[in-house]
C-alpha cells in the first residue's frame, strides 16, 4: 500500500486481523509501529486514529489525528477530541479553533452548548449564545437541558429549577439530565434539591441518590456531560466509533466519569472488544451508583462472547441480592431460557409478573407462558399466552405462539387458525408464521391450502427442520411421495434428537401413522 515499506506490511497485515478480532490494544500497537515508518499515510493513520481511541491511547490518537488533519481527510469528530483536549489543558486559542471546526461540520448542533460553557469559564454571559442559536433542530434538546445546567452554575437556583423540570418534561425517560443536575447542585452545595431531583422509588433513582458526586461548574464539567449525553443518545445504533470518541473525550475532562464509562464499555462490546470493554468496566467499583449497571452490562457481554453459563451464574447472583429488582429477575430469567432451563426460567418469570403486578405486558406473559409450555406445563401456560393476545392483539408473536401451541396440541383449531390467519396478515413475509398457518390448515384437514404457504416457508428458511419435516408430511398426504422424502431428508440435516429419529422413521417407512409431530 502506498507509503508502507514492504517490510511493514506484515505489522500492517497483523493489526489489521487484530482489530477484526477486538484485540484493540494489539491493533493500536501494530498500527503505532507502521505509522511511524509510514508517518503521512491517510490510510494508516484513519486506522490508527479509531483504535487508538478504542484502546484509550490518546496520545496515539492525537499523533494519528494530526496526520488526518494535514492531509484534510480527518473525519468531523478528531475536532471534538481536540477541543476537550483544549478545553482540560486550559489552552483558550486551541480551544476556540476547534470549536471553529465543529460548528463548520456535522456535529455542528453541539457548538452553542460549547461556546457557552467557554463563555461560563471566561466570565461572560453565556445566555445570549444560547438564544442566538435559536433552539432549532437537533441541538433543540441539548440547549434546552443545557440551559437549565448553567442556570444551576450561575447560582440562579429558582430560574435552573424551573428550567430543569421543564426539560425533563419533555424527555421524562432521561437519567443523564437529571443525574448532571443532581451532581452540579451538589457541587455548588445544594445537595438537599439534589436529592429532590433524583426523587423516586425506581431503584436507579435510589442508587443515583445514595451515590451523588460533585459537579465542579465549568466548561470541562458541560463539555464532559453534552459528549455523553450525546453518546447515550446514539446507544444501540451502528455508531460506536462515533460513542467511543464522545465517551473518551468526556472521560479526559471527568476521569471518574462511571456513567462515560459505562457507555464506553458498551461501545466497544459493540465492536467486539470484549477485553478492553472488560477493563472499562472493572473501573466501575461497588461504591458507584452505576456498579449494578456494569454488572448488568458484563452478563450481556459474557453471553455475546459465547459463555452463556458464565453469563448466567453472574446473573442469578444479580438476581438473588436483597435489593435486586425486576430487571435482575427479568435478566436471569432470560439466560435461563436461553439455555433451555424452562422449568427454572417459569418461576423466575412468574416473579417477574407478580413484582410488576397489574403493569404486566404481553411480553411478560408471553415469556411466562412460553416457559411454562415448553417445561410440559400446558394447562398453567394457557391463561398466560391468551392474557398475551389479549392485551396486543396486533402482535404477530403473540398470536402465533398462541395459534401454533394449540394447532400441536390439537385443540380449538378452528380458533387457532383464526389467530394464525391474524398473524399471517401482519406479517405476510415471515416464514415461520407462513409455516404455522399452513400447519394449521394441514392439521384441520385443508391439504391443498397447506401445501402451498409450507412451500413458501421453506423457501424462506430451508435450513428449518421443523418447517420441512412439515412440509414432507404434506407432501406424503398429498400423495407426493418421492417429494415427501426429499423434504424430510433436508429436515434430517439439522434435526436433533427425538426429531431426528422420527424422520428416520418416516424415511423409512413412511408416514404410516399419527406421530407426535402430527
Amino acid at each position: 500500500m502506498p507509503g508502507v515499506a514492504h517490510a511493514d506490511l506484515g505489522e500492517y497485515v497483523k493489526a489489521r486481523a487484530a482489530a477484526a478480532d477486538g484485540a484493540v490494544d494489539v491493533a493500536a500497537a501494530g498500527y503505532a509501529a507502521v505509522l511511524a515508518a509510514a508517518p503521512g499515510d491517510e490510510v494508516v493513520a484513519i486506522r490508527a486514529y479509531r483504535n487508538a481511541l478504542a484502546a484509550g491511547d490518546i496520545a496515539l490518537a492525537r499523533r494519528a489525528a494530526a496526520v488526518l488533519v494535514r492531509s484534510g481527510v480527518a473525519p468531523a469528530d478528531t475536532a471534538i477530541l481536540e477541543f476537550a483536549d483544549a478545553v482540560r489543558a486550559r489552552d483558550r486559542a486551541r480551544a476556540d479553533d476547534a470549536l471553529g471546526k465543529i460548528g463548520a461540520g456535522p456535529l455542528d448542533f453541539l457548538a452553542p452548548v460549547l461556546r457557552a460553557w467557554l463563555a461560563f469559564d471566561r466570565g461572560a454571559d453565556p445566555f445570549p449564545l444560547l438564544d442566538s442559536a435559536g433552539e432549532s433542530g437537533l441541538g433543540r434538546r441539548y440547549i434546552a437541558e443545557h440551559r437549565a445546567l448553567l442556570l444551576i452554575a450561575s447560582k440562579r437556583l429558582d430560574e435552573g429549577v424551573a428550567a430543569l423540570q421543564a426539560a425533563v418534561g419533555a424527555d421524562p425517560g432521561s437519567v443523564d439530565l437529571r443525574w448532571n443536575a443532581a451532581t452540579l447542585l451538589t457541587g455548588t452545595g445544594q445537595r438537599r434539591i439534589a436529592r429532590d431531583v433524583l426523587s423516586g422509588d425506581d431503584p436507579v433513582m435510589t442508587a443515583l441518590r445514595d451515590g451523588l458526586r460533585k459537579g465542579r461548574p465549568g466548561a470541562a464539567f458541560g463539555t464532559s456531560r453534552l459528549l455523553t449525553r450525546l453518546a447515550a443518545d446514539l446507544s444501540g445504533q451502528e455508531t460506536q466509533a462515533l460513542s467511543i470518541l464522545l465517551t473518551r473525550s468526556a472521560l479526559m475532562l471527568d476521569p471518574g466519569d462511571d456513567r462515560a464509562k459505562l457507555l464506553l464499555a458498551a461501545a466497544l462490546a459493540g465492536e467486539r472488544a470484549f477485553d478492553r470493554a472488560i477493563m472499562v468496566l472493572d473501573t466501575i467499583k461497588a461504591a458507584s451508583p452505576f456498579y449494578s449497571a456494569a454488572l448488568a452490562e458484563r452478563v450481556g457481554m459474557l453471553r455475546e462472547q459465547g459463555a452463556p453459563e458464565r453469563a448466567l451464574a453472574l446473573a442469578q447472583g444479580l438476581a438473588t441480592r436483597r435489593d435486586a429488582d425486576v430487571r435482575d429477575l427479568q435478566r436471569y430469567a432470560d439466560g435461563l431460557s436461553d439455555l433451555g432451563r424452562d422449568g427454572d426460567a417459569a418461576k423466575v418469570y412468574q416473579q417477574v409478573v407478580d413484582r410488576v403486578g397489574d403493569a404486566a405486558t404481553w411480553i411478560h406473559h408471553l415469556q411466562l407462558g412460553g416457559s411454562l409450555e415448553r417445561s410440559g406445563e400446558w394447562q398453567a401456560a394457557l391463561p398466560h399466552l391468551r392474557k398475551a393476545v389479549e392485551l396486543a392483539p396486533e402482535q404477530p408473536v403473540a398470536l402465533n405462539y398462541l395459534g401454533y401451541a394449540q394447532v400441536e396440541r390439537g385443540e380449538n383449531l378452528a380458533e387457532a387458525v383464526a389467530l394464525l390467519e391474524r398473524a399471517s396478515r401482519l406479517r405476510p413475509d415471515d416464514p415461520a408464521i407462513t409455516d404455522s398457518l399452513g400447519w394449521g390448515y394441514y392439521r384441520s384437514g385443508d391439504v391443498a391450502k397447506a401445501l402451498p404457504l409450507l412451500e413458501r416457508a421453506a423457501q424462506g428458511q430451508p435450513s428449518s427442520a421443523t418447517i420441512n419435516e412439515h412440509l414432507g408430511d404434506a407432501y406424503w398426504k398429498a400423495g407426493r411421495r418421492f417429494e415427501a422424502r426429499y423434504a424430510w431428508r433436508a429436515a434430517a440435516l439439522y434435526a436433533e434428537g427425538e426429531q431426528k429419529g422420527r424422520l428416520t422413521t418416516k424415511l423409512a417407512d413412511g408416514l404410516v401413522q399419527r406421530t407426535a409431530a402430527n
